[in-house]
């Protein structure tokens, strides 16, 4: 892949890197801490936020030309949201055996295959954490759905050429469906860059 040339008023990319001096911690919640860094490029610094969260998985689970979303209330919002499953990477998970969990979890389905479709981060403006995106497919029903205690979910199954077509709808608007459905389709037009 060809690297981008700089402009002619461009620096050298080594000067746009801030070397960390202090970090302290604001605040601690169950999901994620609040991190106050003092930082220094040459002779400008600052102090930033960041925040410090566990990596994520995101499954898009293929079934018989549909994709198995999910729908669930998401607090921050304050409504209903339609999207693919994931959560939380648990300290020393692997991302993949994450997937497969979240899978069959949400949804009460296994895979026979999980492939990496890509890594990104979240918003890298203020969290440390990845974003991992995985296709499942050979899905086999699994039993019963065993969501954690507080998440409530309905499963269904939308066909995949829809469910593209209504992402930024009014309750298909979760940014990681988003970057999924990206990685998603980049797979599919260029199946030799996965």
């Amino acid at each position: 892949m060809a690297k981008t040339k700089p402009g002619k008023d461009s620096m050298d990319d080594e000067k746009l890197k801030w070397d960390a001096l202090d970090e302290r911690e604001l605040l601690k919640t169950r999901v994620f801490r609040v991190l106050s860094r003092r930082e220094r490029a040459g002779d400008i610094e600052g102090d930033y936020i960041a925040l410090d969260a566990p990596d994520c998985v995101v499954v898009i689970p293929e079934y018989r030309g549909n994709f198995v979303l999910v729908r669930q209330w998401r607090h921050g919002a304050g409504r209903l949201t339609t999207e693919f499953p994931g959560g939380v990477v648990d300290r020393g998970e692997d991302p993949r055996e994450a997937a497969l969990r979240e899978l069959r979890e949400e949804t009460g389905y296994r895979a026979g295959s999980m492939e990496l479709l890509g890594v990104c981060s979240p918003n890298p403006a203020l969290f440390n954490s990845r974003f991992y995106c995985f296709l499942a497919r050979e899905l086999e029903p699994a039993g019963k759905l065993e969501p954690d205690p507080d998440e409530l979910l309905n499963v269904f199954l939308r066909p995949i050429d829809e469910a593209i077509a209504d992402f930024g709808g009014e309750d298909e608007t979760h940014a990681f469906m988003g970057a999924a459905l990206a990685f998603y389709l980049r797979a599919k037009m260029y199946p030799e860059l996965t």
